[in-house]
């Protein structure tokens, strides 16, 4: 009798990245991932900026948006809130990017 095995979703990291912020630009780690399923959709994401001298918490996250707990969120100096206005992936890292300009010179 042939055990029932449930299929394993595969998710493949298609963004991998790490940009280091000189000290004169504010100073800091971009850091953004990406993971995609077999059909292309993206079903997993973070986009942080890390910096310990602006923020200690939450492992130096001053900004990160991500969906890692099963729900759109934005982590923003230790506190985190819901992206209740979320509609595409392309939007939400457009959102970072204009962000992260607070704090990136």
């Amino acid at each position: 009798m042939a055990k029932d095995r449930k299929k394993k979703t595969r998710f493949k990291k298609v963004v991998s990245e790490q940009f280091p912020i000189k000290p004169d630009k504010g100073d800091g780690l971009l850091k953004i991932e990406t993971w995609e399923n077999e059909s292309g959709e993206i079903i997993k994401y973070s986009m942080a900026y890390i910096n310990h001298l602006i923020f200690s918490g939450d492992n130096g996250r001053v900004l990160d948006y991500d969906n890692s707990h099963d729900y759109h969120h934005k982590h923003y100096l230790g506190e985190i809130s819901e992206v209740d206005n979320f509609t595409t992936y392309h939007n939400l890292v457009e959102r970072f990017e204009n962000e992260v300009k607070e704090f990136i010179k």
